[in-house]
């Protein structure tokens, strides 16, 4: 998300997808796909090994990139990667992340399931809206940064931080099995 709205690609078509994924596993959670996953404990357990796995090889890819010559132009819309894409890479992200599940399905759903009739709907409402307002605040505010990120050495330490949360993630759902 922050990658994209630096570099001006497809961040309108970014945004709206994280809401709408997000929105999408707040609505599941609160109506019910919590319950499914209490009653089929191993869909996390299969779901959380996978997640590992690919939470460390997009962390080596990010690892990877450090030592990538090229340097990325920020601010200019560059079109290097279609938005089809973008957002097949983001679908990927998402939906393949156990903690997107544990997070949004899971800890969400538990809260918002405790309420009822309008009062739940209006939870979800809130938290849905909540999520439109913060992935296009990141995409579009991202842009404040731009200055900062046309410095390459500012897109290495992204980088290796980005390994760093991505190792730290997958070694934090490997403690949990």
């Amino acid at each position: 998300m922050l990658k994209r709205g630096l570099l001006k690609e497809s961040v309108f078509a970014v945004a709206l997808t994280c809401s709408l994924i997000d929105s999408f596993l707040i609505v599941a959670g609160v109506k019910g796909l919590g319950k499914f996953l209490d009653t089929f404990p191993s869909f996390i357990t299969y779901i959380t090994w996978f997640g590992i796995i690919f939470l460390v090889a997009y962390g080596f890819l990010a690892l990877k990139s450090i030592f990538n010559k090229q340097i990325m132009k920020v601010g200019t819309k560059s079109s290097k990667k279609s938005t089809y894409m973008i957002i097949l890479t983001l679908l990927s992200l998402s939906f393949l992340n156990p903690h997107v599940y544990l997070d949004t399905v899971v800890l969400v759903g538990t809260i918002g399931s405790k309420y009822i009739g309008d009062a739940q709907n209006f939870f979800t409402f809130g938290a849905a809206t909540s999520s439109f307002v913060w992935f296009f605040s990141l995409a579009y505010g991202s842009r404040v940064l731009i200055p900062l990120f046309k410095k390459p050495i500012t897109w290495k330490f992204l980088d290796f931080f980005t390994a760093c949360v991505m190792f730290f993630v997958a070694f934090t759902l490997y403690s949990s099995l």
